[in-house]
């Protein structure tokens, strides 16, 4: 099928990603066989909200986007509050349910790929992904985001083709041989650390049950948590531990906050508590640490702690 921007245009029956408000963003539509695609542009930087749940598949491709705060949800999947979603892949699956809103730092820049479940080249139940990352598939995006951009009519068979391409790479992330990607060692795959120690870094001042880890690498409980250890040398939530100390750390190294503000930053609901947790790691106590590390006024005296 030839490329025809304008395929959808009076088109009111459309299942598409809403956004609001609606006048603060440009959309460029194509389509070809079973598989829509649009460019969405913000315009204005001012707070942006997402709404989706569709019987199509939606493959979401942030092509630029850093926002001030936010959150994302996706039925089936924890939240997630990631501030640098640049070049990261969403997918949503026929009927789950997606919702966004950003203060966006810079004007973003999405790519929405709709696909009809009857025309997939298998029928399968795909799993709902938020914020990952795949090169093969982020690459044949972007091809097809090209041709959007710069393609005419004679580029309708190259539509097709990398449109087809698009759909099984879609089907490969959830084929067994995805599944058994290659691990060292009985550890988790890349894919699947990507995924945990992102969400662990976007939730460090927050409690992380076990089980929300274990959903996003799409494993259960138990094989996560020996998973995790072999491929990172501790369990979950010690490694959750350390990435709270060691931004501890760098916090402290500014003498812009007090001990008690950063200990309360990552969650630690008393002084007490976050000094016993930040000496256990480290050696020293919280104040100690910044007067090791903290800068010196002009006069010589050290930053107060």
């Amino acid at each position: 099928m030839l490329m025809n921007p304008q395929w959808m245009k009076n088109d009111t029956t459309r299942q598409t990603v809403e956004v609001y408000p609606p006048d603060s963003v440009q959309r460029r539509w194509v389509r070809w066989g079973g598989i829509a695609a649009e460019i969405v542009r913000a315009t204005r930087r001012e707070r942006l909200e997402f709404h989706f749940r569709a019987p199509v598949h939606l493959l979401a491709v942030c092509d630029r986007g850093v926002r001030r705060d936010g959150d994302t949800f996706l039925e089936g999947l924890p939240r997630s509050k990631r501030r640098d979603v640049r070049r990261r892949l969403t997918f949503v699956p026929a009927g789950h349910a997606y919702h966004e809103w950003q203060e966006p730092r810079v004007l973003a820049r999405m790519v929405y790929f709709y696909f009809d479940p009857a025309a997939m080249p298998t029928p399968v139940t795909l799993a709902p992904r938020l914020f990952f990352e795949d090169a093969d598939l982020a690459d044949t995006a972007l091809k097809l985001t090209r041709l959007i951009e710069q393609g005419g009519p004679e580029s309708g068979p190259y539509f097709d083709a990398l449109g087809i391409v698009l759909a099984y790479e879609l089907l490969r992330l959830d084929s067994p041989a995805a599944a058994a990607e290659v691990r060292v060692r009985g550890g988790l795959a890349a894919w699947q650390q990507r995924a945990v120690t992102g969400y662990i870094e976007d939730h460090l001042a927050e409690p992380i049950p076990l089980a929300a880890l274990a959903r996003l690498a799409r494993l259960s409980p138990h094989y996560f948590c020996r998973a995790f250890k072999q491929s990172f040398g501790m369990p979950p939530h010690r490694y959750h531990n350390s990435r709270r100390i060691e931004r501890a750390k760098a916090l402290l190294a500014k003498p812009l906050s007090s001990v008690t503000t950063v200990g309360f930053t990552l969650g630690f609901g008393e002084t007490s508590s976050f000094s016993a947790a930040f000496r256990k790691t480290t050696g020293f106590t919280p104040t100690a640490y910044r007067r090791a590390v903290a800068p010196v006024h002009p006069q010589g005296a050290p930053v107060a702690a």
